[in-house]
Formats: C-alpha cells, sequence, structure tokens
C-alpha cells in the first residue's frame, strides 16, 4: 500500500504551474497520478507524444483548445482527455484551476517541459 500526503511528494514547476506528483513509474503502478495547479491568467501549448492524460477539474476554471480550435470549457467536475496524444492549448482563466491528473505510462517524475521550435511545450 502506498500512502503520500501532498507534503510529502516532488513538486515540479513546469512554466505556469506546479505538477506534484503523487505516483511515478518508480511505484510500479504503470500510471502517474498528479495534482497539478494552472495559474490563474496563463495559457499553455502542450502535447504529450509519449504519455496519454486525463485531468479532472477540483477547483477553479479555465478551458482546453484542441487541434481543430475547437474551445472545451473546464470548470469543476468536468474531466479531459488526451487519448491520441493531442497537441493542445491549457489555460486558466480568473483564477489558479486545480487538477487531478493521470498519465500513462508512468511519468518518471523529473519531466519538464520544453519549448519546440513550434511553440508547443512538449515531453
Amino acid at each position: 500500500m502506498i500512502i503520500r500526503s501532498l507534503d510529502d511528494v516532488k513538486t515540479v514547476e513546469w512554466g505556469n504551474g506546479l505538477s506534484r506528483r503523487f505516483l511515478t513509474a518508480s511505484d510500479g503502478m504503470g500510471y502517474s497520478l498528479t495534482d497539478t495547479i494552472v495559474r490563474a491568467g496563463t495559457s499553455s501549448n502542450l502535447q504529450y507524444e509519449r504519455h496519454l492524460e486525463a485531468c479532472y477539474c477540483i477547483s477553479g476554471s479555465g478551458y482546453v483548445v484542441s487541434t481543430d480550435g475547437t474551445k472545451y470549457e473546464i470548470t469543476p467536475g468536468t474531466m479531459y482527455a488526451l487519448d491520441k496524444h493531442d497537441a493542445h492549448e491549457l489555460a486558466a482563466t480568473d483564477e489558479d484551476m486545480r487538477l487531478i491528473c493521470v498519465f500513462t505510462p508512468a511519468l518518471s517524475g523529473d519531466e519538464r517541459h520544453k519549448l519546440d521550435s513550434d511553440g508547443f511545450s512538449r515531453y
């Protein structure tokens, strides 16, 4: 059994927020669990080329924009899943947005976004 509190986990600054990594590859679960903060008023172009991700909003609000330009509002109780390694824009509006995220395969825990020439941050 694995028990962790927020005080016990690795925190990674990812540019426009924080990723608190509760489960990583070394835990052997096959997926990662993060508690992610997207800072109010920020927008990030993201893509995970090696990971699929599902996010559940527990506080704050914002939006995610798909590659076809469709904008989806994200509020508490909303889940979105990037099931095709989707490039996307993620933004928080008037207050920090807090997301619980699952990645598969599991993150090692040290990943940090790196801005590529096309303006997307990847890892």
